[in-house]
């Protein structure tokens, strides 16, 4: 690995920051409290290249490496993770699915207008009783003639209700397990899908989060993406790039509560000091730092590694795990270090900590991404 970021990447790091610091900054804490998604913050994203980041320019993207992706998602994730996941769900987990599975005609007709931002994705999975067991898929898509007809509900759905393009996995031949489901283009307002109710949740409030329900929606079979039986390995292949998006929001998270609690031990002032000059309240700035770091190559590893084409599963639950588990732990500090000032929403340091939880529970618990590593241990 080469530790001196290009010139690209750097620059890429910096729109962000700019971004993030500039403008999400202003409504964050509105948005968060109303439940209100960016949607304005979406479309100014967009014009500046950060809905498909890494989907070819022959299809609308930017073009860019993993490695600035990883820069981006944690500079905009260190003031709103909100944002930072539906960016993250957008390039990860749409846009990559299609481009790298999709056929031409696929990709012209929903890759490209996802990947400029004219339009926005979501990935269906998880369901009511099929969550981290992604294997179980009671959706059912039957083939009929020239289409499935498909049926079922997806919850947990981030993007859920704003999105115009979902990536649905579903049963198709459930004699065969995990080799019967496919993965089909839907758009959501074809006739049949509805979506269910905003769910109100404790962090990342500002993306919206919904159930979607199938009932006897025609699906061509032209929106089927790849070969008949290859939905389940093309979720978990989408799955492993998706864990780099959202270890680089965790690290957002993270190394944002510690700029919040660094600005605050440098101003707050007690027993005729900074607090920060106290070594209890510098101990725990240092702790948090240097956790924070070994997060953030964990997260380049994963990402140098796909860039170079190379296995980097293992390498992306390690990244997800680690910056899932600093992220709770920083975020706790920053609230502990702040009192009774880190309790309320004015510090951001209450929000970042709300966020933070989810980053150990979606696109696969902490439990999950250990049983991935100690596969790969264990060469299963």
């Amino acid at each position: 690995m080469n530790f001196e970021f290009t010139e690209e990447q750097l620059m890429i790091q910096q729109s962000a920051r700019d971004y993030a610091q500039r403008e999400l900054m202003k409504d964050v804490i509105h948005r968060d409290e109303h439940c209100e998604f960016p949607v304005q913050h979406i479309k100014n994203l967009a014009e500046l290249g950060f809905m498909g980041m890494l989907v070819s320019p022959q299809y609308g993207g930017s073009g860019l490496d993993t490695i600035s992706y990883v820069l981006a998602i944690e500079e905009i994730s260190k003031i709103d993770a909100s944002v930072g996941v539906i960016i993250s769900v957008n390039n990860s987990l749409v846009c990559y699915e299609l481009e790298e599975f999709g056929t031409e005609e696929q990709k012209q007709k929903y890759l490209v207008p996802l990947a400029k931002g004219e339009k926005l994705g979501a990935f269906l999975l998880s369901e009511p009783e099929a969550g981290s067991d992604a294997t179980s898929q009671h959706t059912k898509a039957i083939e009929n003639g020239d289409h499935y007809i498909l049926n079922g509900t997806k919850n947990w759905i981030t993007n859920g209700g704003s999105a115009d393009t979902y990536i649905v996995i579903a049963q198709t031949h459930p004699e065969k397990g995990h080799k019967g489901i496919n993965a089909f283009i839907v758009e959501r307002k074809t006739k049949g899908v509805s979506v269910g109710i905003h769910e109100n949740k404790m962090g990342m409030r500002s993306s919206d989060t919904h159930s979607v329900m199938f009932t006897d929606v025609i699906v061509p079979k032209e929106n089927r993406l790849s070969d008949d039986g290859m939905g389940f390995k093309i979720a978990m292949k989408t799955l492993e790039g998706g864990r780099i998006g959202i270890a680089s929001q965790a690290l957002g998270i993270a190394s944002g509560a510690l700029d919040f609690a660094t600005k605050y031990a440098k101003e707050r002032k007690t027993f005729g000091t900074e607090i920060i000059n106290h070594q209890a309240i510098a101990f725990k700035l240092a702790d948090m730092a240097t956790e924070i770091e070994a997060a953030r190559f964990l997260c380049l590893k994963a990402a140098w590694l796909k860039d170079k084409h190379q296995p980097y599963g293992t390498a992306s639950a390690m990244a997800k795990l680690y910056t899932a588990e600093t992220a709770m732990k920083a975020t706790t500090e920053a609230v502990q270090i702040h009192g009774g000032y880190g309790y309320v929403k004015e510090y951001h340091v209450e929000r970042l900590m709300r966020d933070a939880k989810l980053t150990q529970i979606y696109e696969g618990t902490s439990e999950i991404q250990k049983i991935i590593i100690s596969r790969a241990l264990s060469g299963k």
